[in-house]
């Protein structure tokens, strides 16, 4: 047997085994820098989304203190309207055309001076008691008017409301018409 023949494929072996051993350990160094380079990334990347998830934790508290405060002050709106319309009488669609019409002057919404017998003077004073409506006017008895009308002096008890309650209802109801027919029938605003 030749041994240069047997020789050659045993250092040709020997070599390339020592080549993929070295070629083996040069690859897992790189596996394992690349390995840590992700892991560094994704370190990196739970970091950065836990420090948004607090930013975000943090503004929903705000925003949950803000919202709050606009429920309470639209609540608050909310009440102080319905005060506000609770304390309004309410009162039928008034329509000066139509009261023009019938009465050939302009008559302002709840101008107590339409109901014949009451004055300027007159309408203070149930101003003052704080019948300021028709709608107020009408749901006030005839004896509680002669005593706000006494209450004013002795100029004020010579007149008589009996009929104020049913014109200011008349013209709360917006039944001019009936209202004016009614008042020239009057004498003074008395029957």
């Amino acid at each position: 047997m030749n041994i240069p023949c047997i020789l050659i494929p045993a250092l040709v072996g020997l070599i390339c085994g020592i080549l993929g051993y070295l070629i083996g350990k040069m690859s897992s160094k790189k596996g394992e820098v690349f390995h840590s380079k992700y892991l560094q990334e994704q370190k990196t990347t739970i970091t950065n989304l836990t420090s948004d998830l607090d930013f975000c934790r943090s503004n929903e508290v705000k925003l949950k203190a803000k919202i709050s405060d606009l429920e309470n002050k639209s609540l608050s709106t909310v009440n102080n309207i319905n005060t506000f319309t609770s304390n309004r009488t309410p009162s039928v669609l008034f329509n000066s055309e139509a009261a023009y019409a019938i009465f050939g002057k302009r008559i302002k919404e709840n101008d107590l001076k339409a109901v014949e017998g009451i004055g300027p003077k007159i309408e203070e004073l149930l101003h003052n008691a704080g019948i300021n409506t028709w709608k107020k006017l009408s749901e006030t008895s005839a004896t509680k008017l002669q005593a706000i009308l006494d209450a004013g002096g002795e100029s004020f008890s010579l007149h008589n409301p009996g009929t104020w309650t049913r014109q200011a209802e008349l013209a709360y109801s917006g039944k001019w018409k009936e209202l004016k027919e009614w008042q020239d029938i009057l004498d003074g605003g008395k029957d």
